[in-house]
């Protein structure tokens, strides 16, 4: 007796669906972070408002200083920074986007993330936060432009 074609047919494309239904639920949904780009891009627009920052207290102690306003697509970015010698003591957004209320929740979200990876890296060589591409690059590109400040 000859088995059934169809039926062969059928449970190979149950089979099929079946495992590749089961390999994409065991795939992690989470999407890596990249790492932030060494120079500007011209998507970035380092200069568009707010002049060369500034900076105050002596060269060798304790500083404060102010990277350059950044223009992003949802609004403005500026961070300040303090150094102690060499090393980034503290971090704080004075700008943020604030257009509407959607780029306000994620500044308010995404910003303590880069100040911690500030603090963490020392650097202006920080992780971009999902979600938060555009602020996260106006916050690096003002970010370095305070550090660059510090180097003198």
């Amino acid at each position: 007796m000859r088995a059934h074609p169809i039926r062969r047919t059928v449970l190979t494309c149950v089979a099929t669906v079946s495992v590749t239904t089961l390999a994409l639920a065991l795939k992690p949904h989470s999407q890596p972070v990249t790492a932030a780009p060494q120079s500007p891009t011209s998507s970035r627009s380092p200069a568009a408002s707010g002049g060369t920052g500034s900076g105050s207290g002596s060269a060798a102690g304790k500083r404060t200083l102010t990277g350059e306003t950044v223009q992003t697509r949802y609004g403005p970015v500026q961070v300040e920074i303090t150094v102690d010698g060499s090393k980034i003591t503290a971090a704080r957004a004075v700008k943020t986007p604030s257009g509407d209320r959607r780029s306000q929740d994620i500044a308010s979200s995404s910003v303590p993330t880069l100040v911690q990876e500030t603090l963490d890296a020392q650097s202006a060589r920080i992780d971009t936060v999902s979600g938060a591409t555009f602020t996260s690059e106006g916050y690096m590109t003002s970010l370095q432009s305070a550090l660059d400040q510090a180097r003198g």
